[in-house]
Parts: structure tokens; C-alpha cells; sequence
């Protein structure tokens, strides 16, 4: 896969039964630094980074770059889905070079499905600019949460393996493949 260079970004916004997936704002920049800081969503990303380097670190208008979407509830962020190009210096499977989702929400965002709704979203998103393009995920295996929505997205299993010091879990979708 070439890098999402040749979609149009950042994408229209893209409005779900709750949620609105957009690029980033200004206006966003304090939910980003809660989302890194909080201890909670740091567990199985290497843990939480200090507020006080955050507030250093973060620009003005943060998550700027190809293949993020912030997640909006009611006029806020409450998380992040991002397609990302996956390199081949990480272990995937047989190639190496596809696009990775990813996702991170507020706690206070947890348990009502809006993972799901975002994502699903996202891939449907993905399937129409990027046709026959699979998509891989890859969470900790400990991370039970992520593992039950990979597997409700339609992510199917490919390989195991150890990184951070934790086994992982890889699995691909692909356009076809029913999510949500």
C-alpha cells in the first residue's frame, strides 16, 4: 500500500448514529493531553506520560496528520482512530506493508459501543477509498476490551507474537468481512 497519500485528507467528516469522525482541531487539544495522560488508557500503550510534558509537547492544533480522525460526541472529543501505514520492520505476518487501525477513547467513553461505531466507520471509510485493501490491528492479548472488539469488527487471528515485553495479537480484515 502506498501511504494514504492519495486520499484527500483530511476526509469529509463522516457522521455515525452518535458520533462524528473529523480531523483535528484547536479546540481539541486539551482532551489530547487527557487521552495520553490518563493512567487508564496508558495501561497497554506503555503506560500514561506526564501532564507537564504534554502541555510542552502537544501544538496547538494536535493530531494533525494523515490518517487520524477525532471521535465526537456532543461537540467533544472523547478519541482517536487512526489508519496508519504499517512498516515491514514490524512483525505482521507475510508482508508487512498495510494500513493498521488503531483506537484510543476517554474512560468516560468506555462500554457504549462508540469504539465500535468509530471503527466500523473508519473501515467502511477505508474500504471505499482504498478498494480490496486489507486492514491489520494488532493489541496486547491481555487487553481483553480490544481483543473483543477486534474480533466484533471482523478481525480474524494471523499471528501471536511477543513485543513490549507482552504477547500480542495480529489479525487482518478485509473489505468484505462484516463489522460493527
Amino acid at each position: 500500500m502506498t501511504e494514504l497519500e492519495c486520499v484527500a485528507w483530511p476526509p469529509d467528516p463522516i457522521d455515525t448514529a452518535r458520533l462524528v469522525l473529523r480531523g483535528s482541531e484547536a479546540r481539541d487539544r486539551a482532551a489530547f493531553i487527557e487521552l495520553f495522560a490518563h493512567p487508564e488508557v496508558g495501561v497497554y500503550l506503555g503506560g500514561p506520560r506526564p501532564p507537564h510534558e504534554l502541555e510542552r509537547a502537544v501544538p496547538e492544533v494536535p493530531g494533525q496528520r494523515r490518517g487520524l480522525f477525532v471521535v465526537e460526541l456532543g461537540g467533544a472529543m472523547v478519541g482517536t482512530v487512526t489508519l496508519e501505514r504499517r512498516t515491514a520492520e514490524r512483525p505482521d505476518g507475510p508482508d508487512g506493508d498495510r494500513a493498521e487501525l488503531g483506537y484510543m477513547f476517554l474512560p468516560r467513553a468506555w462500554g457504549s459501543g462508540y469504539a465500535a461505531e468509530a471503527c466500523t466507520a473508519v473501515l467502511g471509510w477505508f474500504a471505499a477509498a482504498r478498494p480490496g485493501e486489507p486492514v491489520a490491528l494488532r493489541t496486547q492479548i491481555a487487553n481483553a476490551p480490544s481483543m473483543r472488539l477486534a474480533r466484533k469488527l471482523g478481525f480474524t487471528e494471523v499471528a501471536r507474537f511477543e513485543e513490549y515485553g507482552a504477547e500480542q495479537w495480529f489479525g487482518l480484515w478485509s473489505p468484505g468481512t462484516r463489522s460493527g
